[in-house]
């Protein structure tokens, strides 16, 4: 049993520590770039299209979960009598 556990934590070892790292660009000099520009755009929507889709789409879901919010208010508020 304890032969099988060190082989398998060699295997483990071997494979983690042999393993080629990939050389991964620095991109927060241009995101920096990007955000700091004074272009008249809002912080949030400085991003491009996918910050704008992200922006509507949490307000959407923001207002529809605030009517829903209302709307089981007034359903509680004004229950169905027993007929």
């Amino acid at each position: 049993m304890n032969r099988h556990l060190f082989a398998l934590q060699q295997v483990a070892r071997r494979t983690f520590s042999s393993s080629v790292r990939r050389q991964v660009n620095n991109k927060v000099p241009k995101k920096q770039k990007v955000f700091q520009d004074d272009n008249g755009l809002p912080v949030h929507l400085k991003g491009g299209t996918s910050d704008a889709l992200l922006y509507r789409t949490t307000m959407v879901l923001t207002v529809m979960g605030a009517g829903y919010v209302v709307y089981e208010l007034v359903k509680a508020a004004f229950p169905q009598g027993k007929a």
